[in-house]
């Protein structure tokens, strides 16, 4: 049986409870245009990459690892480099 989930923001009874409106509360408020929410941050990446899962040698991945932080970006690059064209 799950779990009950405790409601994240307690209802206001009194209006005079409600949060002060300041200007960093503003600052991070939703922008809409209209009926559409404008997002923020990074766009959208047009040609995303993909998961996958690929079965490699215990020592392959151990020597891959072992050559350090990006070692996944490498391993595409060489995948690429020798891709069947």
């Amino acid at each position: 049986m799950p779990a009950k989930h405790k409601s994240s923001s307690p209802h206001l009874v009194d209006p005079d409870e409600a949060p002060e409106i300041t200007e960093t509360w503003v600052r991070e408020a939703d922008l809409y245009e209209g009926d559409k929410l404008v997002r923020r941050g990074r766009p959208p990446v047009p040609t995303p990459k993909q998961p996958v899962t690929l079965r490699l040698d215990p020592q392959v991945l151990a020597l891959w690892r072992a050559s350090g932080k990006g070692w996944q970006t490498r391993a595409a690059a060489i995948l690429a480099e020798r891709a069947p064209k």
